[in-house]
């Protein structure tokens, strides 16, 4: 079998997620069958199981005014990826600059059309500023592309929820596969020749941006947060391509506007060496977007073993673990174009609050920034007969599995002693009860509750006397419970490690 990758993004040439993605994908695709990725440039590559190819435009032929110039030059490619002849036998499209490349191929050549789901154009209103009228074009094709394709990847749940409402989509035809990064590449390290380079003092934590000046990206709010921000600390902007030269121009007046000792702008798009270090040698990372599918950056981030405060917004809230790996900022937005916080100000204080917490506490940084993901999860169940499960998962790098074993067995050890901090039980009973106020906004929150009340006999008490529940658990009640699951019996544990 043989597959056709069609992108914009492809090394060299990356400079978002969308880049990340089909780069590690048509690696692991190779693994399966043959590859042929066909990208916007100059790409000239083989390899066992996998051709790249880039397509390029002659700018002779492209004088209509410069925001559309984008638009007809990926028309222009995407014919070209069509008529230099596909034996391929499934084409899958990233991103709607090759959707038009997508849509020819199923018509002209009759194979099977995946497309994968990055971002929706409709909840991107200010790509308008970029593209003007082209902006009506991308709507209609990713539109007419994602309605016509034999099966959608959605990079996130909350994306997959996107696609069903704005689009008219068979949701059998919807699959959720997340993104994902190689941890061969994102690991911790201890260079910091890049930090010389640019200016950054090694001595002094400092928090750390990474990504393109785009709204979408909300890197401005984060601006806006360092006047909250303790001094003591540095500020590390690595924020490059701007969307259009009006972005650039606010971007530059608003750092200008915050400007104090220690903040660092890297006006430039890095390559990944240096990526490694920032990332590493960073306290903490910030996501500040105001719009975020699923947000990759995060997964680098903690990779690299840094604790993320991130906005809670899409496919965030589904690769930050609230208190674990980070903390999720909440963000009340407009419900309409152009999607902005109803209070800007206040966003950008609970940024700065959050960033402001984990400087303060060296102790909590290296816990969170230990663990990718994962957590405690437990499951209690009634068919086919009554049974419990629990679940510790630590996704982390090879290097620190030792290391986290250990420490979760103290854990475990002494909640069985002596129950948990009362302080850090607050924090967590805190915690839920900030998510219950989020999650009692959502409809499928109240399906399941429903559910569990009605079909599985719960008690109704339990959902719509939640905050009554919280108020009331101790430490003793953690500790008994602990003493009766954490008994020693029927346990076991696995470690999966990279393939070499």
């Amino acid at each position: 079998m043989k597959t056709l990758l069609l992108t914009n993004e492809y090394p060299p040439n990356v400079y978002g997620g969308a880049g990340v993605h089909v780069d590690y994908l048509s690696r692991e695709l190779t693994r399966l069958m043959d590859v042929e990725v066909r990208a916007f440039g100059a790409q000239d590559e083989t390899r066992e199981h996998l051709r790249v190819r880039g397509f390029g435009i002659d700018p002779a032929h492209h004088t209509a005014p410069k925001p559309l110039q984008s638009v007809f030059g990926a028309v222009d490619r995407c014919t070209q990826f069509n008529s230099a002849g596909i034996d391929a036998d499934l084409v899958h499209c990233h991103t709607w600059y090759t959707h038009l490349g997508g849509i020819m191929a199923k018509l002209n050549y009759g194979i099977p059309f995946v497309l994968t789901v990055h971002s929706l154009e409709p909840l991107r209103p200010w790509k308008r500023e970029q593209l003007g009228g082209g902006y009506d074009f991308s709507l209609w094709v990713e539109k007419t592309a994602i309605e016509m394709a034999d099966a959608i990847i959605a990079v996130s749940q909350e994306t997959k929820a996107d696609v069903m409402r704005l689009f008219n989509v068979d949701e059998k035809k919807i699959h959720i596969v997340y993104n994902g990064i190689d941890l061969d590449e994102y690991q911790k390290v201890t260079t910091t020749d890049a930090l010389v380079r640019y200016g950054i003092d090694p001595a002094v934590p400092y928090v750390l941006f990474v990504g393109r000046i785009t709204r979408q990206k909300g890197i401005v709010h984060l601006v806006n947060a360092i006047k909250y921000l303790n001094p003591d600390m540095q500020v590390v902007l690595c924020a490059g391509a701007p969307d259009t030269p009006e972005i650039a121009a606010e971007m530059k007046a608003s750092v200008d506007a915050a400007q104090r000792p220690g903040v660092v702008w890297i006006q430039e798009m890095v390559n990944k060496t240096t990526a490694y270090e920032l990332y590493s040698q960073a306290a903490v990372f910030c996501c500040p977007s105001i719009y975020e599918p699923f947000g990759i950056i995060n997964l680098e981030a903690m990779a690299c073993e840094t604790a993320v405060v991130a906005s809670a917004v899409g496919g965030i809230k589904e690769v930050v673990v609230h208190g674990e790996t980070g903390y999720l900022v909440p963000l009340e937005q407009m419900s309409e174009s152009p999607f902005e916080p109803l209070d800007p100000d206040r966003f950008a204080r609970d940024l700065a609050a959050r960033i402001n917490e984990l400087m303060g506490n060296p102790a909590l940084r290296e816990k969170m920034g230990k663990i990718y993901g994962g957590g405690f999860q437990g499951q209690l169940s009634k068919e086919p007969y009554e049974r419990y499960s629990i679940q510790l998962q630590l996704p982390c790098g090879p290097q620190s599995v030792d290391t986290l074993l250990a420490a979760s067995a103290i854990e475990i050890k002494m909640l069985k002693e002596n129950g948990p901090d009362a302080k850090d039980l607050d924090k967590v009973k805190s915690q839920w009860r900030e998510k219950h106020l989020t999650d009692v906004k959502e409809n499928k929150y109240w399906q399941e509750k429903l559910e569990a009340t009605l079909f599985w006999g719960r008690d109704k008490d339990r959902v719509l006397k939640y905050q009554e529940f919280v108020d009331k658990l101790t430490p003793e009640d953690i500790k008994a419970t602990a003493r009766q699951l954490f008994d020693g019996k029927n346990q076991f544990t696995s470690i999966l490690y990279p393939e070499s």
